[in-house]
């Protein structure tokens, strides 16, 4: 069964539009698990423009599923997140000016950088993924800095053009295919919604998605535990 990671990003997104305490993404956490999200993902941008440290500390405490921390790979946030101690983290790549998160890390260009955060956090018993592109190069180097895992951006297949979305798709197959000979796990996501994740769904190697912004734009409409069960049957019908 494939795991769905739920990130609440976006919660956090409506509540500082006004600095106000709600909507809590905490909550939206909680009630996603209970609607049977195997995880929670947030992102602690550098300039805070969403997820809030506390968020992440109350999340850590109170969820049963895994929480995993979306990260820059910087020493500031390196540190934080040996402090806050998610069950696992992924380093993205940031930019300030972006709306999300554009393309994959860089791992071939930044291995050694990259090799010392995956150490510091692994020794600490968290489980580092590398968000990617669907690239051999960026695939083998996630191998060689020691990750956990890759997670495989998608977001180039979701916005292709109808004629060229079953060629993305298989760009994603190959690299998913590669990454688990290579003996990492492997999730994917970015721009994933509920018309176009079953094509994704069904790539074998692919055992965590990690979705957010459409799960709780369709939340807006008929709640979030609704919106993440109607994910998880997608992703059940998806895998037979």
């Amino acid at each position: 069964m494939i795991r769905l990671g739920v990130n609440v990003d976006h919660v956090a997104t409506v509540r500082q539009a006004r600095r106000a305490a709600v909507p809590d993404p905490v909550e939206a956490a909680l009630l996603a698990e209970k609607a049977g999200a195997d995880g929670i993902t947030v992102h602690l941008r550098e300039d805070r423009r969403h997820i809030q440290e506390r968020d992440v500390e109350l999340m850590r405490r109170r969820l049963g599923t895994k929480l995993n921390l979306e990260m820059a790979v910087t020493p500031a946030m390196v540190a934080l997140a040996e402090k806050l101690r998610p069950d696992d983290a992924c380093f993205v790549p940031e930019k300030r000016a972006e709306l999300t998160t554009e393309g994959g890390l860089d791992v071939a260009a930044n291995k050694q950088k990259i090799l010392e955060a995956v150490k510091r956090l692994q020794d600490r018993g968290i489980h580092v993924s590398l968000f990617i592109d669907p690239e051999r190069s960026q695939i083998e180097a996630s191998k060689e800095v020691d990750a956990h895992a890759v997670e495989i951006h998608t977001g180039t297949y979701c916005n292709a053009a109808e004629t060229e979305r079953e060629k993305e798709r298989d760009a994603v197959a190959a690299a998913a295919a590669l990454a688990h000979n290579l003996g990492l796990e492997v999730h994917g996501g970015h721009g994933l919604d509920y018309d176009n994740v079953p094509p994704i769904a069904t790539i074998p190697e692919i055992v965590e998605l990690n979705i957010g912004h459409s799960i709780i734009a369709r939340a807006i409409i008929v709640g979030i535990e609704q919106a993440v069960r109607e994910m998880k049957q997608l992703l059940a019908k998806a895998r037979g």
